[in-house]
């Protein structure tokens, strides 16, 4: 099976589960949604710790996990947001483990398990407020838009830097990404504008147009900063990809990374206009 043949479809699958866990029902939302935070956090912690402290990456999964299902269990639920703070209990676990770490002349390590919490799990869980409502109605439209305008940008940038980025546009990160040009970021920032234009247009995102801009660039800026973000880790531990889990695209990693940073930037907006 050729590479591309593979991509494209390890893609559609991707999608494919991607959009049954937006346009379903809550429990899927739920389901698959976990299941991509347990991913990835282990990825980052593969990378980042390899099979040192195993028993503490379980640990700082299982905080990262407990999280986003007591978030879940608040938003979808409308359970006590009080118990949200159980998700402290395997963090203070960790933390305790953290004194019997007898090798500290690798303690470095073991702060990547905190930073996957932070990184990662926090994040992740805060996607709940974006598909639930104060009843606890579920509805993925919104989430998915952020989506579809995050990966918008992606291929905007991706286009424009290949066509003329290269050529003729000066680097944005040279020492973390030296593909990334400034051509291919504005390219990324009038795709992300293009597409939020088209889903306003068709009923899908429901804010007045002004808003749906806006979004659409606090999207692709925090977005490119994400992306940066992971290529530094991935370059400082001379890695390729986060993982290979979605064949001939890498890790779920590499897919989420602009959403990780982009996605909470665009749910404290939604807050701000007193939409969530």
């Amino acid at each position: 099976m050729t590479n591309f043949i593979k991509r494209t479809i390890s893609g559609i699958c991707f999608l494919a589960v991607m959009l049954a866990a937006l346009l379903t029902n809550k429990y899927i939302f739920g389901i698959v949604m976990l299941l991509a935070l347990v991913a990835m956090m282990r990825e980052f912690l593969q990378m980042t710790c390899g099979k040192d402290y195993w028993f503490s990456q379980i640990l700082s999964i299982l905080a990262g996990a407990t999280l986003f299902i007591l978030t879940f269990m608040y938003k979808g639920l409308c359970c006590s947001g009080k118990y949200v703070i159980l998700a402290f209990i395997p963090v203070f676990i960790l933390m305790i483990n953290s004194l019997y770490v007898k090798d500290k002349s690798r303690f470095n390590k073991f702060s990547n398990l905190y930073t996957a919490i932070l990184y990662i799990a926090i994040p992740w869980s805060v996607m709940n407020f974006a598909v639930f409502n104060s009843a606890g109605e579920f509805n993925g439209i919104t989430l998915l838009c952020f989506f579809a305008i995050i990966w918008g940008t992606d291929v905007g940038a991706y286009m424009f830097g290949i066509t003329l980025g290269q050529k003729y546009g000066k680097k944005l990160f040279p020492s973390i990404s030296p593909k990334k040009s400034w051509i291919g970021f504005w390219g990324g920032v009038l795709t992300s504008v293009l597409v939020a234009v088209i889903l306003h247009n068709v009923g899908l995102f429901q804010f007045d147009m002004i808003h749906c801009i806006v979004m659409a660039v606090l999207l692709c800026v925090t977005g490119v900063y994400g992306d940066l973000i992971e290529s530094q880790w991935k370059r400082h531990y001379e890695v390729k990809d986060s993982g290979n889990l979605i064949p001939g695209h890498g890790g779920l990693l590499d897919r989420f990374d602009s959403a990780l940073i982009a996605i909470p930037i665009g749910i404290i907006y939604l807050a701000l206009i007193n939409v969530i």
